[in-house]
């Protein structure tokens, strides 16, 4: 029986304080590396969850495949690694796996859709929170819509974000299930200098047509809307007023 054969993380260019992003991966690996069966780690991406001088927060969405009874076995959470910078060097102080919750017998037909969507790659954190039935429909319709024009890579929902807007005591979106962040568009990560502009852009204003209050990227679009920070460089926010 065969592992999955996976990518390494790529820490590469177009990315803010790479090195807390290696240390943040580094230490989701060895928090998730099975012990006593075969496995393998799969990073999906790793983004910030806020990025200050001294303090950060990086999202970590993985797959983890295991061996079990002759087959394999997917599973994977998204770990938020909080890092401190001391004298130049980032270092892990904690890390935060999501917690879902249970799954529920009662999901929307909007939940179901999303979920076998073939155009809305969703790692197991995030699938696991619309399983909860803890995303709002606001956020899956969204997803829906722009699945027919865009492949979405989706890097965090609900689960396994920071509670609070990253350095302040304003309550995110994102654990309420009203928001999520796409990491990818059309097979493009977001933070690759390679991915032009215009797709972002494009899939920013996309974002704010099907419903965004709050479209957070790495370009600042004219209106209210938008918003653009060192946090929001490597991904493409979205938040839901309801």
């Amino acid at each position: 029986m065969r592992l999955p054969a996976v990518r390494s993380w790529p820490a590469g260019a177009g990315k803010i304080e790479p090195a807390a992003k290696r240390a943040a991966v580094a230490a989701v690996m060895e928090l998730l590396k099975p012990r006593g069966t075969r496995g393998v780690v799969e990073v999906i991406d790793a983004q910030y969850g806020g990025i200050l001088s001294d303090t950060a927060s990086v999202l970590v969405p993985c797959r983890v495949y295991t061996i079990s009874g002759g087959r394999v076995v997917t599973g994977g959470t998204t770990v938020d690694v909080r890092l401190t910078k001391t004298r130049g060097r980032w270092r892990v102080t904690a890390t935060h796996p999501a917690r879902p919750g249970k799954a529920t017998t009662q999901l929307s037909s909007a939940a179901r859709q999303v979920l076998s969507s073939q155009r809305i790659e969703l790692p197991p954190a995030s699938a696991a929170d619309i399983r909860s039935g803890q995303v709002h429909d606001s956020v899956l319709t969204a997803m829906l819509d722009l699945a027919k024009t865009y492949r979405i890579g989706v890097s965090v929902i609900r689960s396994g974000h920071p509670t609070n807007v990253f350095g302040t005591d304003r309550p995110s979106d994102h654990p309420r299930g009203r928001a999520f962040d796409t990491w990818q568009i059309d097979g493009h990560p977001v933070v690759s200098p390679a991915t032009p502009r215009a797709l972002v852009t494009s899939y920013m204003r996309a974002t704010a047509s099907v419903g965004s209050y709050n479209v957070g990227g790495p370009y600042q679009l004219p209106g209210a809307t938008y918003f653009s920070d060192r946090t929001h460089q490597d991904h493409i926010h979205a938040g839901f007023s309801s």
